[in-house]
């Protein structure tokens, strides 16, 4: 995927505009992929978009499987017949630049189920239950969980039951993603952008996953985790970053032939034409915490068998169009397990100013054409709020080494800043790098408003969006002349 050279954008689909309070996969989607197209650009990352739980984070979601209801467009829904006019209208103003979950969540249920009571089915949504397989324990676990208040599966009581009016409208939801996302994966298509998604090396431990697959997830008797996922102190904070999944019994999922894993990607790969595999550090060993640990400083590292897995891979789907996610603390044998497979991996332009010991391979002269060039990603501040961050309450960097960051990076790119961003994606569409990605943020030069994510973090977060007539024809433009400049 890298010995082309090409250029991305990274933008989750909940950032379009959109009068219904989040992006979806409707008119401003398929507006987007124009612009993208008249930008040059090939690659399209939208990051994981499965049903979001804990903190509304695309990396916590309900299933590995499932997609996500908030993405559903009403406007395509009233297309199909199953919304009026009436349904779409008499709602009060929503956010331009940000998402109100709390507001958008019960507004798209009550939307989506009144569709539902119009929907009748046909063939297509009978192959379609045919063909996810992951369907029925899903929505079986969706409509479960609602019939317990929404509670986490270990403090259901058992005693009550899944509504079947439930069930069928969680499948009747599905349904409607995956179509809705079909038509507008091939719509880019048309348009020669190929879509870049992400498998989360975790699943959310309250999830139809771990539910509906305990023997796989090292789980008490009660269902709840014995040791919980996250990673050591790093770039980005101080104590680690406790993220709380539970830890597959590696053991037993070998035993099996990494079915799971096989299933997971054959269904990943349906939706996307390039996978992102976060944490990949992971599948060589990953770091292990007790569950009753406040942080995820005292944890261990503990071997995993990614050779295995990527060889059953391998051969149950063939040559596997992988992105490693190989940031943070990256020893030798995970770079060999990335290269047994040619996975390329990543390099962000942010980290190669500071005074880490693995900066100087973030600068763009060390970069080898087999890697994927960020100016930043989904985990970082923007280009811009990077730039004139004060440094107050950041545990990583002091004030005096953001000085020194900011004059390295005047010397490097040759810059007084006033475009810093447009800095930045200059410098790594001029790199070897076979591909290149920026976030829309960095295109339209946001601040720290505009950040997406900040690790270690639980909520308040993923809530970005821009607003209506903010992505104009002078953006595609100049994206053109350094796509067409640098060979992209």
């Amino acid at each position: 995927m890298t010995s082309t050279r090409s250029a991305g954008i990274l933008l989750h689909p909940t950032c379009l505009p959109s009068r219904f309070g989040i992006g979806d996969l409707g008119p401003e989607a398929y507006r987007f992929a124009d612009f993208l197209s008249a930008a040059g650009i090939r690659v399209w990352q939208v990051l994981p978009l499965g049903p979001t739980g804990y903190g509304d984070s695309p990396y916590q979601c309900f299933s590995a499987f499932a997609g996500n209801p908030l993405l559903i467009s009403p406007e395509r829904l009233a297309q199909e017949g199953l919304l009026t006019a009436a349904d779409l209208s008499g709602h009060s103003p929503f956010p331009k630049e940000t998402v109100d979950f709390e507001r958008v969540i019960p507004f798209r249920r009550a939307l989506l189920e009144r569709a539902f009571l119009r929907f009748q089915p046909d063939a297509e949504f009978e192959a379609f239950r045919t063909r996810a397989r992951w369907l029925e324990d899903f929505a079986r676990f969706m409509a479960l969980k609602e019939a317990n208040g929404n509670s986490a599966f270990p403090d259901w009581d058992p005693a009550r039951r899944a509504s079947e009016d439930t069930i069928a409208f969680h499948r009747f939801v599905q349904f409607q993603f995956f179509r809705q996302w079909d038509r507008l994966r091939g719509y880019c298509h048309s348009k020669g952008i190929r879509i870049m998604g992400d498998i989360p090396i975790y699943v959310a431990h309250d999830s139809a996953d771990v539910w509906a697959g305990r023997s796989l997830f090292d789980l008490a008797p009660d269902g709840r985790p014995n040791v919980v996922a996250g990673v050591p102190p790093d770039y980005f904070t101080a104590t680690g970053q406790l993220w709380g999944n539970p830890i597959y019994r590696w053991q037993e999922m070998q035993q099996e032939g990494f079915s799971w894993w096989i299933e997971r990607f054959r269904a990943t790969l349906d939706v996307v034409d390039i996978v992102r595999l976060d944490h990949f550090r992971g599948f060589e060993a990953f770091w292990e915490v007790p569950a009753s640990e406040p942080t995820a400083i005292h944890g261990r590292w503990v071997k995993a068998p990614g050779v295995a897995l990527f060889e059953a891979l391998r051969h149950a789907l063939g040559e596997l169009p992988i992105v490693a996610e190989n940031l943070g603390v990256i020893t030798p044998e995970v770079e060999s397990l990335r290269a047994q497979f040619g996975f390329p991996g990543m390099t962000v332009l942010q980290f190669a100013f500071g005074a880490d010991p693995q900066a100087f391979t973030f600068l763009p002269h060390n970069y080898p054409r087999a890697v994927v060039a960020y100016t930043g990603t989904h985990d970082n501040d923007t280009t811009v709020g990077w730039w004139t961050s004060s440094g107050e309450g950041d545990s990583t960097r002091t004030p005096e080494q953001i000085v020194a960051e900011r004059a390295f990076c005047r010397g490097y790119l040759n810059t007084e800043g006033r475009e810093i961003h447009w800095d930045f994606i200059r410098a790594i569409f001029a790199s070897v790098a076979g591909l290149a990605i920026a976030p829309l943020q960095d295109v339209l030069g946001l601040g720290s408003e505009a950040r997406m994510n900040l690790p270690g973090n639980i909520s308040g977060h993923w809530r970005w969006r821009f607003s209506p007539g903010a992505l104009e024809e002078r953006h595609a433009e100049r994206l053109k002349t350094l796509v067409e400049l640098y060979g992209r």
